[in-house]
């Protein structure tokens, strides 16, 4: 990765994205934001804190409408589909949550308009805690889909990706560090007014604070204990 590059930055409006956006902010010149409205539960509270974000560091932002994947893809995280399971972010009852391959088409998109408005770069926040249910988010995908990017642009693009090997503890840390108002980004895979501190992202949330040992701004609907993290069985997933 080159500093100083012409970079897009992927911003759902989760903590990730958002200090991704910060950083990049600091590192490089981001010529603009893309958020993705593919029909997931919680598209609605996320995107807001994108736009937010952006006009904050003055950066143009831009949501790029997907509704087929709503339509067409099956997954609980999207309002097709069932209910958003609860527990620890590392159960396998998470993978209900996947959407297939849905770094892979974004990624994609966002490639293209990388290129078409003269990003050398494009910036995506996925995490090392993402690994063990979400396999467009590991580094041998991301691996693979950075060099079918590079290959694939005329500009060689890079992709970018800070915080694969950081954990969500890290990356509230950095956040904190950069100013980042974690009370304006959304998590919950619910969608609802307030975060439900039960599901995984809320409980990958709480416990990022908790070993932090920074403040946590939001407010939960439910907190009680967090639920122990579970030893995964790679081969279920």
């Amino acid at each position: 990765m080159k500093s100083g590059q012409k970079v897009a930055v992927l911003v759902s409006g989760g903590m990730d994205s958002v200090v991704a956006l910060y950083a990049a902010h600091e590192e490089h010149e981001v010529l603009l934001a893309l958020s993705f409205d593919y029909g997931s539960k919680h598209n609605h509270r996320e995107i807001p804190f994108a736009r937010e974000h952006a006009g904050k560091l003055g950066v143009a932002h831009e949501v790029i409408e997907l509704g087929f994947i709503n339509e067409l893809f099956t997954s609980d995280l999207l309002q097709s589909g069932g209910e958003i399971p609860e527990g620890h972010y590392e159960e396998a009852n998470m993978k209900a949550t996947v959407v297939p391959f849905r770094n892979g088409i974004m990624l994609s998109i966002a490639a293209g308009i990388a290129e078409s408005r003269g990003a050398e770069g494009l910036v995506i926040a996925a995490h090392s805690g993402d690994h063990a249910i979400y396999p467009d988010c590991r580094e041998e995908f991301m691996t693979a889909m950075g060099d079918a990017i590079r290959l694939g642009t005329y500009e060689n693009i890079d992709l970018i990706r800070p915080f694969i090997n950081l954990r969500k503890e890290d990356i509230a840390e950095r956040g904190d560090v950069l100013g980042v108002d974690f009370a304006q980004t959304w998590s919950c895979y619910k969608g609802g007014e307030i975060h439900c501190g039960k599901c995984g992202t809320c409980v990958e949330r709480r416990e990022a604070f908790q070993v932090a040992g920074l403040a946590d701004p939001t407010t939960y609907l439910e907190t009680g204990d967090l639920p122990v993290t579970p030893a995964v069985d790679q081969s279920s997933i």
